[in-house]
């Protein structure tokens, strides 16, 4: 097929979240289906990227602040939009889209946006201050990134009906091209490497909370649920693993010396590589107990890993877990949290939690291999009238030139 297709993002920096992941994993995947992918970030030359990335980076930062302002990054969208099948711009309130948009101009090259859960009404309510700016912003300029859009992609039926409030409108196409990861590292079967580097935590019931430590994750229901069972379970040990900002950080912790559990808290900081697959495997279970998650990245590893998960109904995926019994699905609250803990440590016997693990991983290979969804990108990008237009003049021209 040949597509040539550039991915827009703010950072590659693995620390920023799931859009980074996201990016390298449809990079990766959709290569297979003749499609060669780049990264446009707005990076500077000092920060990490992600080495398993197929593909060319370029790096257009740094941009000025938080909201990256890169005047050179408009620039070289501009240079360079003719040059791919399609754009894709994924995540939204950042420099990143209008500097694409900006770039595409009057160019014939379709633009794509992936908002990856970032028009989930959960920060309207939460942030109503910056909802506020959020709507200023949507007029003045985010809006005018959406009205060129070919398609709005979501990772799943939830998040495309979440996103309808308060800022899309009819006339924007909307897609679901589904999500998913690549299957774990094939040598990476047990949690050996992770018991090598916490030996203490060798023969104990894991309790792994891994992903970014923010506010709407829940870590301070997690601390809080865990304080209630962990003096009933001894064996039990929570390992909190992932990046936060510092006075979060602490703030968590001072909850846990008021809970009185610091001997049974395990705190890893970011996971990454063969640790963090080995901590998958290692643990007992793997709990999220966000307030909103788009797609949840970090569950669909630990189910990919045979790893059962206890996850709120805040998670879009929340569904495909219960249906396949992979797991055990509470609301975001504290009683809801300490619930799905208490049952856990309840009722499920060592026979239980082995068909679980078996659930687990059915659950990932029926929904979340990341195949099916760069497939069906691929399909999409390809099916778009300017892209079969551009290829079919390609061909004519090759055609000509051959004769």
């Amino acid at each position: 097929m040949n597509l040539r297709v550039l991915h827009v993002v703010p950072s590659l920096d693995p620390r920023a979240g799931g859009v980074a992941e996201a990016v390298v994993q449809l990079v990766n995947y959709m290569l297979p289906y003749g499609c060669t992918g780049e990264v446009a970030s707005l990076d500077g030359p000092d920060v990490d990227v992600s080495d398993r990335l197929q593909g060319v980076v370029h790096r257009l930062g740094p941009g000025r602040g938080k909201y990256g302002l890169s005047l050179s990054a408009m620039r070289w969208f501009r240079e360079h939009a003719d040059r791919y099948d399609a754009i894709i711009v994924h995540g939204i309130w950042q420099f990143h889209s209008i500097a694409a948009r900006f770039g595409i101009g009057r160019s014939r090259t379709p633009l794509f946006v992936f908002p990856h859960g970032m028009l989930d009404p959960w920060f309207q309510y939460t942030y109503p201050r910056k909802h506020l700016r959020k709507l200023v912003y949507w007029a003045l300029a985010e809006r005018w990134v959406f009205s060129r859009a070919r398609a709005a992609l979501f990772t799943c039926r939830t998040e495309l009906e979440l996103a309808r409030r308060p800022f899309l409108n009819r006339r924007t196409p909307l897609e679901v091209t589904g999500f998913g990861i690549a299957p774990p590292p094939g040598e990476i079967t047990d949690g050996e490497a992770f018991f090598a580097a916490y030996p203490d935590l060798r023969g104990k019931r894991i309790f792994l909370f891994l992903s970014r430590i923010h506010e709407k994750k829940g870590c301070d229901l997690l601390i809080e649920a865990f304080a209630r069972i962990a003096s009933r379970n001894p064996e039990a040990r929570l390992v909190i693993a992932g990046p936060g900002d510092d006075s979060t950080i602490a703030a968590l912790k001072h909850e846990v010396r008021a809970g009185g559990i610091e001997s049974q808290v395990v705190w890893t900081g970011m996971l990454s590589g063969t640790l963090k697959w080995a901590a998958l495997r290692a643990a007992e279970v793997f709990v999220l107990p966000s307030h909103q998650e788009n797609f949840g990245i970090a569950v669909v590893e630990a189910l990919a890993s045979a790893t059962p998960v206890i996850i709120t109904d805040r998670v879009n995926i929340w569904r495909e877990v219960a249906e396949s019994g992979a797991g055990i699905v509470v609301s975001d609250t504290k009683d809801g949290v300490t619930d799905g803990l208490l049952s856990w440590c309840d009722t499920m016997s060592p026979a239980d939690i082995a068909m679980m693990r078996e659930r687990a991983l059915a659950c990932y290979q029926r929904e979340f291999r990341i195949e099916g969804a760069a497939g069906k990108l691929v399909d999409l990008i390809a099916g778009d009238e300017s892209v079969s237009q551009s290829r079919s003049n390609d061909s004519r021209g090759r055609t000509a030139t051959a004769g």
